[in-house]
């Protein structure tokens, strides 16, 4: 419940943002990109792998 209070608080406040809070949103985004990549960048590269060959079979 604390996350959720505090999100609250952070989306009221009108006040500028700070280089600070741009470096955390910033690895905020980063994170997110690494996890997601770890999570799809198999399945993905498969998918990549089957289209090419699908496409190399058919000229």
């Amino acid at each position: 419940m604390q996350i959720k209070t505090t999100l609250k608080r952070f989306l009221a406040d009108e006040s500028g943002a700070s280089i600070a809070e741009y470096a955390l949103l910033i690895g905020l985004v980063v994170v997110a990109g690494v996890a997601a990549f770890a999570v799809f960048g198999p399945k993905l590269n498969a998918a990549m792998v089957s289209a090419g060959s699908a496409l190399d079979q058919n000229p």
